[in-house]
């Protein structure tokens, strides 16, 4: 009877579906020299779960230390520095430039705006030279 149950076990055990009290009854049964001679083959594997069990990594890992090379970096931080400094500097310019010609052309279509209204009030001293002229060539 204790046979059929071990094979049972041992069936469900390499399906995956055993519970742990199982295991350790398998676990005993294989750990004793009296193992049925058709299951004895399984008997090491057992065996060795047992003695894996026990063991303990004792040796200390080496973590390795990363290091930065700040010389480099350093290098890269300047070089993107005076790329941004460049190139700002240029966009600056820029915009100080578009500024200056729009202001520049505020002043100037005000002034053609004032020379405008001049030009008008020179007509009319055109229309008074001519009628002046008229007057005195009359007399």
């Amino acid at each position: 009877m204790e046979l059929d149950r071990i094979e049972k076990l041992l069936e469900k055990y390499l399906e995956g579906s055993t519970s742990i009290v199982e295991e350790k009854e398998l676990r005993a049964y294989f750990a004793q020299e009296n193992v049925a001679a058709h299951l004895k083959q399984y008997a090491p594997m057992f065996q060795y779960f047992s003695i894996a069990k026990e063991e303990r990594y004792t040796k200390e890992l080496p973590l390795k230390k990363r290091s930065i090379n700040y010389k480099w970096l350093s290098i890269a931080a300047m070089a993107v520095l005076l790329f941004g400094i460049y190139f700002g500097k240029e966009y600056q310019e820029k915009k100080e430039a578009e500024y200056a010609y729009n202001e520049t052309k505020k002043a100037l279509t005000l002034l053609a705006d004032n020379f405008n209204k001049g030009t008008e009030k020179v007509a009319y001293l055109n229309e008074f030279e001519n009628t002046k002229q008229k007057i005195y060539n009359k007399n």
